[in-house]
């Protein structure tokens, strides 16, 4: 095996005497896999093709755009739950010269990005989009090789077959479909005199996240069931994932799971939920849906345990104290790149009153990420606190955060620091006894921190917090009782705390803002929400915001440019700004209209936009203004008004509605002004 601790000049120039005793001297293969492993066996596998290292494979040009388009639109499924994996991948990578790519089963380039010091460069060798690297077209690399070899794959500078590519490092891992059979693969190309030693491992991660994904996309309508023997690796990229029908019948499993059960694919749709574990289906589903969050431990058929969670489909609804049998699936979702909008989030609708990190995540992989990390440290005492700009939803993350652990049937209790005034914060926080100041309630005020007991405190924008109110906080948290204004009683409190700002707590720290003390007791785990312009999954907000607003009374999409629209803008407010947004446009839409288009967004939105940007695009779904032709002479306001009406309602194709919109008016009123003319 090759010694982790040789520098990567040593690597090479052992590599490079490795190609003159393979190539020149005729020396066998097996003579240089302990030096290089599986990269000689692909070496044998190109020479075999008659490939020759030393001719230039640049000459390979990509395929047609339509060709391009055409294997696009095959792998829609792959690309639409890749590219947020994709964006997450390369914020890990990024300003290291190097590029991202996704690639079908077969090698061809499907999307990449990169580096622009790296993109010129990696052009040269066909690194973009319609290349294709197989290994019988490219020699050894490793895209070809990893769909070769069916495993991760790293090619660094000389292991590449032809000479023209010893410049690139390259780290592969194959993306398997839930069947397993090979989907497309993920690499990440780079110089190879930046070669780092844990790409191939970050690249390995990203593809076992993509595949659970795909996983439980395919199997959205089905029960699913995460375990691991491990309770703290339930939630992890570890975990098994088993898909099952309301009967119990194994549909299908992650790689995981059949490594953890010691299954092979054949033997799947031939074992049911009986023939794994000790327990009947039905009371595990029973207990399941009665405590969605809850680990169950089950007991396997050969002794040991598992612990494990179920997820159900919001549209499964088990009659109650039935068993699966009685569950109704509802019809598989069609992919998300072929509709426009959906009408229904896939993920039940977020609600202040019911919550959950199943609706928050709507497949963008920072927000993922986050909830992840998250649930790691439910039920622990942990303090968690959660950092974004105002309007990412930190309330509702802290919400869900409650209501998945063990305190959910005690309150959830919110003080936002910045909204009150500093002199009231106090009160607010801490209480007061009847009379203790001018002004107080005679029968007193139980604080936010003794409200909050058993259950859990959420400080929302704690970076405002006053100092003084800092240090009484600290106090709090360390000896867990709470004493109210003009009181001298210490009162017991249990609180699992949960804070949020969209401050820099460290800068603040460092300027004497923020107590480092307090800091240090409010940081347990940290986890960054996303803004909104830089989430992958707007169309599925946008599908759970209509579904909210709605109320599942309506079917309604939004028009294609809207989205696109959407998906450009940059979105200073946030989710916060596009719930407004569209909750103005869902109230615009008259009753026998159900697709929101340009005409019933808030006309502030491209206001906002052009102010921060001089070249506005031509597509931009921007509402037209009313120019109507100066006024002929001595004319009427009536006649006026009848011009007016006439124009817009030839500019809007005779649709009344969207008309009367711009024109402000009901669309009861302009059908009586149009009667009258």
């Amino acid at each position: 095996m090759e010694n982790p601790l040789w520098s990567v000049e040593g690597r090479d120039l052992r590599v490079r005497d490795a190609r003159t005793a393979f190539f020149d001297q005729g020396a066998p293969a097996d003579a240089l896999v302990p030096l290089v492993g599986p990269v000689v066996k692909s070496w044998s596998r190109c020479v075999r093709s008659g490939l020759e290292a030393k001719t230039h494979a640049g000459d390979l040009g990509p395929v047609s755009d339509s060709q391009l388009r055409e294997t696009r639109d095959r792998n829609a499924f792959l690309l639409s739950h890749a590219r947020g994996v994709l964006s997450h991948l390369y914020e890990q990578i990024r300003a290291t010269g190097s590029v991202v790519i996704l690639s079908d089963g077969n090698g061809l380039v499907l999307e990449g990005l990169g580096d622009p010091d790296f993109v010129n460069r990696a052009d040269q060798v066909a690194l973009k989009a319609g290349a294709q690297w197989g290994e019988d077209l490219r020699g050894t690399n490793a895209i070809g090789t990893a769909i070769a070899e069916q495993q991760p794959v790293e090619v660094v500078g000389a292991e590449h077959f032809f000479d023209c590519n010893a410049f690139l490092t390259c780290s592969a891992s194959p993306i398997f479909d839930p069947a397993g059979q090979l989907m497309g693969v993920l690499d990440i190309s780079g110089d190879s005199r930046s070669h780092e030693r844990h790409t191939l491992g970050l690249v390995r991660m990203s593809a076992q996240l993509l595949e659970k994904r795909l996983f439980e996309a395919e199997f959205g309508r089905e029960i699913l069931v995460f375990f691991h023997p491990r309770m703290e690796y339930v939630g992890s990229l570890q975990e098994g994932v088993l898909a099952f029908n309301q009967g119990g019948e194994l549909l299908g499993a992650n790689r995981c799971a059949l490594e953890l059960l010691q299954l092979t694919r054949g033997m799947l749709r031939q074992v049911d939920f009986s023939m794994l574990f000790d327990q009947p289906f039905g009371v595990f589903v029973d207990r399941s849906v009665r405590d969605p969050h809850a680990l169950s431990s089950l007991p396997r058929r050969h002794g040991d345990r598992v612990y494990a969670r179920m997820n159900m489909p919001a549209a499964m609804v088990p009659a109650p104290r039935s068993v699966p049998a009685a569950v109704v699936p509802a019809p598989r979702p069609a992919p998300a790149a072929v509709v426009a909008a959906p009408a229904r989030p896939r993920q039940p609708a977020c609600r202040e009153d019911g919550v959950s990190f199943e609706c928050l995540d709507t497949g963008d992989a920072r927000m993922a990420a986050a909830i992840q990390r998250a649930t790691r440290v439910v039920g622990k005492d942990i303090p968690l606190l959660i950092l974004g700009e105002s309007g990412v939803g930190k309330e509702m993350f802290a919400k869900a955060f409650h209501d998945i652990g063990p305190r959910r049937a005690a309150p959830f209790v919110a003080l936002n620091c910045a909204a009150i005034p500093e002199n009231l914060i106090e009160s607010e926080l801490f209480g007061y006894l009847g009379g203790a100041f001018t002004g107080a309630r005679k029968e007193g005020y139980t604080g936010k921190i003794q409200q909050a007991c058993g259950g859990t405190l959420f400080l929302d924008e704690i970076g405002d917090m006053p100092l003084n109110l800092q240090a009484r906080l600290l106090r709090v948290l360390q000896d867990r009782v709470v004493t109210p204004l003009g009181g001298a009683k210490p009162v017991p409190v249990d609180i699992s705390l949960v804070c949020a700002t969209h401050r820099n707590l460290v800068d603040a720290v460092k300027t004497g803002g923020f107590r480092q003390d307090l800091y240090y007791r409010v940081n347990g785990l940290t986890v960054t929400l996303p803004a909104l312009r830089e989430r992958s999954d707007i169309r599925a907000i946008v599908g759970n915001i209509i579904a909210i607003e709605s109320d599942g009374m309506r079917d309604i999409t939004v028009a294609e440019d809207v989205l696109a629209f959407f998906e450009r803008y940059q979105w200073p407010g946030n989710i916060r700004q596009m719930h407004n947004a569209l909750r103005v446009a869902v109230a615009l839409l008259d009753d026998d209209e159900s697709v929101i288009d340009s005409t019933h967004l808030p006309e502030e939105l491209f206001a906002m936009e052009s102010d921060g940007d001089e070249q506005v695009d031509k597509a931009e779904p921007r509402p037209r203004r009313i120019d109507v032709a100066p006024v002929q002479g001595a004319e009427s306001l009536e006649t006026i008004e009848r011009r007016a009406i006439e124009q817009v309602l030839e500019e809007e194709g005779g649709n009344v509605s969207a008309a009367a919109r711009r024109l402000g008016i009901s669309r009861n009123t302009l059908y009586r002004k149009l009667g009258r003319m």
